[in-house]
């Protein structure tokens, strides 16, 4: 009753922002859905050797409610419309993390069976889960003063704007792309435009090499006009290196609240120290004993003016917990990863943030 109640009193204030009457009075039906659904797959598909990462917990219950916050009243004007952005949001932090038919046709039969029951909207599991999926982005219109996150019914739209948002990149980088945009690619670039355009989205992106995480990932950053960074490994870099190019992009978020993209690739991690620092800015927003005086004295001259827009007192223990929460909420963390081998199981073993 405690969840319920919290996320009522989130959800519900949100939706009296303009929504419709009627889109209101499924607020509950959401909150209650989403916390059911959750229960049963904390319950029923636990962690296994094969599906080490299926480890969720309450942080997933509040990513659901946090991607339904992003959409604007013009978007959602129906209860079954509001339904829909339910199901995209619940497949994002769920589905998407199942790895085998089976699990995700249990999803599927569940989620379906919620939005008839709770949402009472007669609705078929192929409606839902067809040939077509259902889709939320805000990639459709880049040139608009406020970019709306809404459903992608018109994939030659996306299509269209991927294309055209793919030569912009070209023309204005060395390094040039040449991407073909089938239905996946493109399924791929909205879920990491999700992920980019909410504060502390970071992710995990699992695949052989070669198959298009990094250039996914660059080409979603562009479209949102995020910093993309990667490390250069040459021989002499290793973790005190690695350190410093941390220290880099945690002033440029904590300082400047500027966003940046950090991705960085399994070949590129030359020893687990990089793992270890990663796992610790995920976990805590902060690396133990990577900020020497001068940067101390740094982040204090560069969070004071924030601390003053923000309204908070300026002490030394406000400017910290300002900047902490500026690495966190701007710097998104993207790995890719090989599911070959055990590395990538050993890993998350060892540095539980990664996944969890």
């Amino acid at each position: 009753m405690v969840l319920q109640t919290i996320f009522n009193s989130i959800l519900g204030g949100f939706l009296k922002s303009g929504f419709m009457d009627t889109v209101q009075k499924t607020g509950e039906a959401c909150v209650d859905s989403t916390i059911e659904v959750y229960n049963k797959i904390a319950e029923e598909l636990r962690p296994t050797p094969a599906r080490f990462h299926y480890l969720f917990n309450l942080r997933d219950v509040s990513r659901v409610i946090q991607g339904i916050l992003m959409v604007r009243p013009v978007s959602c004007q129906s209860p079954e419309s509001f339904a829909r952005l339910w199901v995209n949001e619940m497949s994002r932090v769920f589905k998407d993390r199942l790895i085998d038919e089976a699990d995700r046709e249990w999803f599927n039969e569940n989620v379906t069976e919620l939005v008839n029951s709770q949402f009472r909207i007669r609705v078929e599991k192929s409606e839902l889960f067809g040939e077509i999926p259902i889709l939320w982005g805000d990639l459709l219109k880049l040139d608009a003063p406020v970019r709306l996150y809404e459903e992608i019914t018109n994939k030659s739209k996306l299509f269209k704007q991927l294309e055209s948002s793919l030569d912009d990149y070209n023309m204005s980088n060395t390094g040039k792309m040449n991407l073909v945009f089938f239905d996946d690619c493109m399924d791929h670039i909205l879920r990491i435009s999700r992920i980019l355009r909410q504060p502390r989205g970071n992710a995990m992106m699992i695949g052989v090499g070669g198959s298009g995480k990094q250039s996914a990932t660059r080409l979603a950053s562009h479209m949102l006009e995020i910093e993309y960074k990667q490390v250069e490994i040459t021989k002499k870099f290793g973790p005190s290196e690695f350190k410093d190019f941390l220290k880099e992009l945690m002033f440029t978020s904590g300082i400047d609240r500027t966003s940046i993209c950090f991705t960085i690739t399994d070949t590129q991690i030359i020893s687990e120290l990089f793992v270890e620092d990663i796992n610790s800015i995920l976990n805590t927003g902060e690396v133990s004993n990577l900020m020497e005086q001068e940067d101390k004295d740094k982040i204090v001259e560069g969070v004071r003016p924030v601390l003053a827009q923000l309204g908070r007192v300026d002490t030394l223990e406000n400017i910290n917990t300002t900047f902490i929460e500026g690495v966190r909420d701007y710097l998104h963390i993207n790995l890719c990863m090989s599911p070959v081998g055990d590395t990538l199981r050993v890993r998350c073993r060892m540095f539980p943030s990664l996944v969890n």
